[in-house]
C-alpha cells in the first residue's frame, strides 16, 4: 500500500445552497407576572383545550394551557385594558 505525497484536493463548496426556514407558531409558556393573574381567553377556546390540551391566547398575548382555577388569581390588567376598549360596559341605566 503506498501513501498520497500530496493531500488530496477538497470539493469546491456548493455557492447554490440556501436556507430553510421552518415557520411554526410561538408557543413558548410565558413565566414571570403573567402567572399570576387570570386572563380573558374566547370561551370556545378554553373548551377546545380542555379536550384537546392545546394552548390558548389570551387578549394580552400570554399562550399557556390552562389548568388552574382562574377565581383564585387577579384579572390581568392587560387583558381587562383591552377588553374595555374593544367592548366597554354597557350603562344598564342604573346609575351609580
Amino acid at each position: 500500500m503506498t501513501t498520497p505525497s500530496e493531500p488530496l484536493a477538497m470539493p469546491e463548496p456548493d455557492t447554490h445552497t440556501g436556507v430553510l426556514v421552518e415557520e411554526r407558531p410561538e408557543t413558548r409558556v410565558d413565566e414571570g407576572d403573567h402567572e399570576r393573574f387570570a386572563h380573558y381567553v374566547k370561551k370556545d377556546k378554553i373548551v377546545e383545550s380542555a379536550v384537546t390540551g392545546t394552548p390558548v391566547v389570551a387578549l394580552c398575548g400570554k399562550v399557556w394551557v390552562p389548568g388552574r382555577d382562574p377565581q383564585k388569581f387577579p384579572v390581568c390588567p392587560d387583558c381587562k385594558r383591552i377588553l374595555d376598549e374593544h367592548w366597554p360596559a354597557k350603562d344598564d341605566g342604573a346609575g351609580s
